[in-house]
């Protein structure tokens, strides 16, 4: 072999290997970033001994969005129904009920005392007018107390409700119309009288509430973009995780709870949900997520938009992405404080009209 052609060889050779190392660098490079292998180490250590350890008592992270059972709930409004299987009832102390404010209310009278075993017994099957929530509570006898009829108690009187509206629009006179006819039914089981507002007149009400709570509805979405690798959806459970989310009940939803356990969450952050479900997660590339603020279902005092945007920043600067709005655009500081503004006067309005955000009533109506 002549030196011509060994040198070709060799520098054929070095081509070769340079080709391949390019190329495996461009893999790992654009390989979606997978969580790091100390931490799951140690999420699977503390995952094993909660499962079968006998001297570390598990300890159960409440998890808001199954207590929701889904984006749009009437919370606490019947405090009677059962919790679905899997789900933990609710610690927080229960509030609110009817409400002149927001709910259409037809008191019933007696002739005499009501059990609440008869109550229960004559209650509609389905607890819907259309699709406004329909609620019915009892005078008890012994608290003076409007409650959801309760077996072994007796009542004085009982008052039927149909909320005015939510996020599907207002009452209207067909959803009135067959609240009156649950209403008259339940009446008759527990040999009462109804009395029914005007119609026309409720139905206005509710208009002019559905008016306003369209206007003051604020649901923020901020969106994180990768600027180079795609992430792992391990990758971006890690880094939420180490900002206080936890896994939510869909697949590729995270939550971050409220200081007081069942109620909704300060946060939601949603990624892929096919690349959750995927046979080989690791593999699934995910190149943006979602941070959003439902704003009238949580509290001020939890200062959830202060939160949102350092968690989006945080995990911007931790996973190598930029925060956008919906539209690619970026949002700068100065827009931040813009939008910071503008909720806070939301949030003032809110409170002049005694629907501040995060309280009963406010959760309700914007549901």
């Amino acid at each position: 072999m002549s030196n011509l052609t060994l040198a070709l060889a060799i520098f054929g050779g070095l081509v070769l290997a340079a080709v391949v190392g390019y190329e495996a660098m461009m893999s790992r490079r654009n390989a979606p970033r997978q969580p790091d292998a100390v931490d799951v180490a140690l999420d699977e250590a503390e995952r094993a001994l909660a499962a079968g350890g006998d001297d570390v008592e598990p300890v159960l992270h409440a998890d808001p969005n199954k207590v929701q059972g889904s984006d749009r709930h009437e919370p606490l409004f019947d405090p009677d129904l059962p919790a679905p299987s899997g789900v933990p009832v609710p610690t927080a102390e229960r509030r609110g009920g009817l409400d002149p404010l927001i709910d259409v209310i037809a008191p019933i009278s007696l002739d005499g005392l009501a059990s609440g075993d008869a109550a229960i017994a004559a209650m509609p099957s389905t607890r819907r007018a259309g699709s406004k929530p329909v609620a019915i509570e009892g005078l008890n006898e012994h608290t003076g107390q409007w409650e959801s009829p309760v077996p072994g108690q007796r009542y004085s009187a009982f008052q039927v409700g149909v909320q005015l509206a939510n996020r599907t629009g207002a009452l209207n006179e067909i959803e009135y119309s067959e609240f009156v006819v649950k209403a008259q039914a339940f009446a008759d089981a527990v040999n009462g009288a109804p009395e029914f507002p005007e119609m026309l007149d409720e139905v206005a009400r509710a208009r002019e509430l559905d008016q306003f709570a369209s206007a003051h509805d604020a649901q923020l979405s901020f969106v994180l973009r990768a600027l180079h690798a795609a992430w792992s959806p391990g990758y971006v459970q890690q880094n939420a995780a180490r900002l206080g989310f936890v896994a939510g009940i869909i697949p590729g939803r995270m939550v971050l709870p409220t200081s007081e356990a069942g109620l909704p969450p300060v946060l939601g952050l949603a990624f892929d949900t096919q690349a959750a479900l995927a046979d080989d997660p690791a593999q699934s590339a995910i190149r943006e997520l979602s941070l959003s603020l439902d704003v009238p279902q949580v509290d001020r005092a939890e200062e959830p938009f202060r939160r949102m945007r350092e968690a989006a920043a945080t995990l911007a600067r931790e996973m190598d992405g930029v925060v956008t709005d919906s539209d690619g655009q970026l949002l700068r500081d100065g827009t931040m404080d813009a939008i910071g503004a503008d909720l806070e006067q939301l949030y003032d309005t809110l409170d002049g009209r005694d629907l501040a955000a995060g309280s009963p009533l406010a959760r309700r109506l914007f549901s």
